[in-house]
């Protein structure tokens, strides 16, 4: 009998079910969906039930279609989006929303640590940048905000709620915790500093356990046997470089939808002196190095929006114009930005517009303005001593030439496309395998997965964005107050 793992991917808008057999092979999937509540006070969040909901119901179907197909389910694998928070009470019952990265409450607290020296140093801990997407922001507005609320509660992430109400146990694991901003990363515990500047004890959050961990299946799930072992698992990001293959020293994985992320493998954690990147854990003493960017993908789905057309249309008439956008520059920061700033005031700003610019070039610019922002990331990458010396890259903009040819120039290197119809899903069966023994290391992962195409590079357009790149960063500290000034009520 075949045998398969699942890998269950809580993201932002559904929860993917997938079953992958021991050569990294996608057998079948299901999925469903659930809303992100936001407000215009900054809140971002989902109703925990029915994203355990829609978990189960997808297990349930990938169980059955494993079933009939004599497929044998010998463990389940956790990943989900990073940076979550809510709060249970004893039994395990939800007391708020979970709180999603995107929830931008937090920018007051927040403030009280950007750019300071306890902010610096909280980050050089953690990993975990200074930035309102962090768990440890979000705890201190509680604390501030509901502060009875804070005190008593217990806190975890949307993916330790999930395991809970499948095992039975309140747990979390190194990968996830690493994006908190609460686990000295060199340490592998909850950091007492973080943990104060939050108002929680180590007490009220889950237990840390290493990705590759597993805990005996205790719920009811029709077609899983009790006692199924439920491997930890980790964040998406993490796990979406062992999905591609990218686990080895010099490999970067590098994604791109709606918004984006690069991410290189290397063996300790540490961030750069500036605080430009994060450091995530994978598992077994790999880590990922890098940067997300709020800005990837959506760029041209606004400017689409804004002329009244298609964004296939759009992006085709963008790549008639020449590099450079006719001497447009632009900071693409529609959604504010995350990496290598971290800031969330930032705005969009085009520089050097004039009355012939045609909705092209400002396409054009914005998916520029989208490269330089990532090569900025390679570039605070780098500065840490890892190497990058490959690009393994996902994401369905890579279907447009315009994206992959800026995105290859800007970076200057070829890039590596990755099949990734199944993303961090992937990564966490090959965790899974890892665990149960069959796969040897998780670096064995590099030979499991191998790229489709290779995307080029034009050395003209290299030259022109490694030239312009510094102009991107004077503009944006330029800029920066004045953003700040628009942002205030």
């Amino acid at each position: 009998m075949a045998e398969a793992v699942l890998g269950v991917d809580l993201g932002t808008t559904a929860t993917k079910v997938i079953a992958v057999d021991r050569t990294a092979q996608a057998l079948f999937s299901a999925e469903h969906g659930y809303p992100l509540h936001t407000t215009p006070a900054g809140e971002a969040t989902h109703d925990p039930l029915q994203v355990l909901d829609a978990a189960l119901q997808a297990l349930r179907e990938v169980a059955a279609w494993c079933a009939s197909s004599d497929v044998q389910v010998v463990a389940l694998s956790l990943t989900g989006a990073m940076h979550t928070l809510l709060a249970v009470d004893a039994a395990g019952k939800p007391l708020t929303g979970s709180l999603s990265w995107a929830d931008n409450r937090a920018t007051e607290q927040t403030a009280l640590l950007r750019g300071t020296p306890e902010g610096a140093e909280l980050h050089r801990i953690t990993g975990t940048p200074i930035h309102p997407f962090a768990p440890l922001s979000k705890l201190a507005w509680f604390t501030r905000h509901e502060p009875e609320l804070a005190r008593t509660a217990r806190w975890c992430g949307l993916k330790d709620f999930i395991a809970l109400r499948l095992t039975g146990r309140l747990a979390t694991e190194h990968s996830s915790a690493s994006g908190t901003g609460l686990m000295d990363i060199h340490r592998l515990a909850w950091h007492p500093g973080s943990l104060a500047f939050a108002g929680v004890t180590a007490a009220q959050l889950p237990d840390l356990l290493a990705p590759t961990d597993a805990l005996p299946l205790t719920a009811d799930v029709p077609g899983l046997p009790a006692g199924l072992p439920v491997v930890m698992g980790g964040g998406d990001g993490p796990l979406a470089n062992l999905g591609v293959g990218a686990v080895t020293p010099g490999v970067a994985a590098l994604s791109l939808g709606t918004s984006g992320a690069l991410r290189v493998v290397r063996d300790r954690p540490g961030v750069d002196d500036r605080g430009r990147v994060f450091c995530y854990a994978i598992a077994e003493g790999l880590w990922v190095l890098g940067g997300a960017v709020s800005n990837g993908g959506v760029v041209a789905q606004w400017a689409a929006d804004t002329f009244t057309t298609d964004v296939g249309t759009l992006l085709a008439e963008a790549a008639e114009v020449p590099t450079g956008a006719n001497g447009l520059l632009a900071l693409p920061y529609l959604l504010a930005e995350r990496a290598p700033w971290w800031d969330p005031d930032p705005r969009a700003t085009l520089l050097g517009l004039r009355r012939e610019h045609t909705r092209a070039d400002i396409t054009r610019a914005l998916v520029e303005g989208v490269g330089q922002q990532l090569a900025l990331v390679l570039d605070a990458v780098r500065s840490t001593g890892a190497r990058v010396d490959s690009i393994r890259v996902t994401g369905g903009a890579f279907r447009s030439t315009l994206w992959a040819t800026v995105l290859a120039s800007a970076l200057g290197m070829e890039l590596e496309l990755a099949d990734d119809s199944e993303g961090s899903g992937v990564g966490a069966a090959l965790l899974a395998w890892r665990s149960l023994g069959v796969l040897p290391s998780l670096t064995a992962a590099a030979d499991l997965v191998v790229p489709t195409a290779t995307i080029k590079p034009d050395p003209d357009a290299v030259t022109h964005y490694a030239r312009s790149r510094p102009l991107v960063e004077r503009a944006y500290l330029a800029l920066r107050e004045l953003s700040g000034a628009l942002s205030a009520p």
